[in-house]
């Protein structure tokens, strides 16, 4: 079964980071984003792509400018998310070849980005724009457009959304805080690939 479920490792380091990484796998949430304002973060998503290449899908958050797109790309990332939708960053990371997953919380957020080649639109923060607020934006975006909610999302959510048509979801603070060792963070990934398993 394919889930859409992309771990956030805000705050990770790149001491435990492959252990994490292995316990996400296992628990089956194979997409990894360490933030790039996380300590060293392009050592951690080198020796993730390094300890977890083909089993993991692995690339970068909070990516804010070209530089930064083109430094993940050389350390083996495979994707980059962004808080917002820069149509620079985006057209850089697609001419290296990576995927993109800019920000929006807004119509002409969402276009923008898909004219500059966005492959999948991450609405942020979801909480915000709520359900009502993403059915309303889908009603006029292309239907072969995929979107993942970040951002105050959690397990207990997951229905709702993915009964509104959400393809996916970033999970940040209901799955890793900053300390937490591999055995809690796999707890709560179990909890959350059970809920999305349960969701239709």
């Amino acid at each position: 079964m394919s889930r859409n479920l992309m771990a956030i490792l805000r705050g990770v380091t790149p001491s435990e980071v492959v252990a994490l990484g292995e316990q996400l796998v296992q628990a089956g949430i194979h997409q990894i984003e360490v933030p790039l304002n996380s300590p060293n973060a392009l050592e951690s998503i080198a020796k993730l792509h390094e300890a977890l290449g083909g089993q993991a899908f692995i690339g970068a958050g909070t990516v804010l400018n070209v530089p930064d797109a083109k430094a993940v790309y050389a350390h083996g990332g495979e994707f980059i998310v962004s808080p917002n939708a820069n149509s620079d960053v985006i057209k850089a990371t697609k001419d290296m070849g990576m995927m993109s997953y800019p920000g929006v919380l807004t119509p002409t957020e969402c276009f923008s980005a898909l004219d500059s080649g966005a492959d999948v639109l991450k609405l942020f923060p979801a909480f915000l724009l709520g359900v009502n607020g993403f059915k309303a934006i889908q009603a006029v975006l292309p239907t072969h457009v995929q979107c993942y909610a970040v951002g105050g999302i959690g397990s207990d959510d997951f229905v709702t959304w993915r009964k509104a048509g959400i393809a996916g979801f970033g999970l940040a603070s209901n799955l890793y805080s900053p300390g937490d060792n591999p055995q809690k963070m796999a707890q709560k990934a179990k909890i959350l690939v059970n809920a999305w398993d349960n969701s239709l």
